[in-house]
């Protein structure tokens, strides 16, 4: 069992190595360039405040722009949020599908490793992925918010990276269902996942008929602007929290009682 997760770890670790220098590093500049902007930043977190449905969609009429916990939150943020999302769905998506499709099985399960084992395995190498991600990309935020010098609400923001890998976990784990599914790798659909997420989360605070189902989304009880002002939603964690051992159990069962075509 080591030996497969060592491997799945290597062949997964080029396309870690790009998401997360992608989005932690674009964080970290971004945080860096609050340095240059902060002199003029009043000026611009008044005018973006008052843009109506475009400030509630980024949190920017809850959370002022001038100060670096608002500047990380609608910008460093929604980098992460979404980046994070992507790069979990990318790496699921094609996690189980990618032995079907390119005939490797053939090899796999010739193993001594039951299918079951397999599946734990290749979760486990999903979660490895993803929680490494926010580790890195939380110490790069880190390393930026130490060079500024100035102060970050610690705990809302170690509470924000908590979540933000729960979130970027239950993203996964429903695209590891669907990989579990496919014989063929669905990696559009995967990001079409984290996609319709996401623009399910901006559309639910912009359209008020959609606001009292916007906690069914995984983007709700993750999101910044919420975190630092203290009001995001304990009832979206815990039924997300549902969603993503569902999902994780249904893909367990689904591949492990599947006829495959290697």
């Amino acid at each position: 069992m080591k030996a497969i997760y060592r491997q799945e770890i290597k062949m997964n670790l080029k396309a870690f190595i790009i998401w997360t220098l992608s989005v932690g590093g674009m964080g970290f500049i971004c945080i860096l360039l609050y340095s240059s902007m902060k002199d003029s930043m009043n000026d611009i977190a008044d005018s973006f405040s008052n843009m109506g449905a475009f400030s509630e969609a980024f949190g920017m009429s809850k959370l002022s722009m001038a100060s670096l916990a608002g500047f990380f939150a609608t910008e460093v943020g929604t980098i992460h949020s979404l980046g994070g999302a992507m790069f979990a769905a990318s790496i699921a998506t094609v996690m189980l599908s990618k032995e079907e499709d390119g005939h490797t099985g053939e090899f796999l399960y010739t193993l001594p490793v039951s299918r079951e084992k397999i599946v734990i395995i290749k979760i486990a190498t999903v979660l490895s992925m993803i929680i490494a991600f926010n580790l890195v990309s939380a110490a790069l935020y880190g390393l930026g918010f130490a060079i500024l010098g100035d102060e970050m609400a610690v705990s809302e923001y170690v509470l924000f990276m908590v979540l933000q890998t729960v979130l970027h976990i239950e993203i996964g784990m429903i695209c590891i269902l669907v990989s579990a599914c496919s014989k063929k790798n669905k990696l559009g659909v995967g990001i079409g996942i984290a996609l319709f997420a996401y623009m399910y989360d901006l559309l639910g605070r912009v359209i008020p008929s959609m606001n009292d189902y916007i906690g069914i989304g995984p983007f709700a009880y993750a999101n910044a602007t919420d975190v630092f002002t203290k009001t995001n939603s304990t009832g979206s964690l815990v039924w997300n929290a549902g969603v993503l051992l569902v999902a994780g159990i249904l893909a367990y069962i689904v591949y492990s009682r599947r006829d495959l075509v290697c």
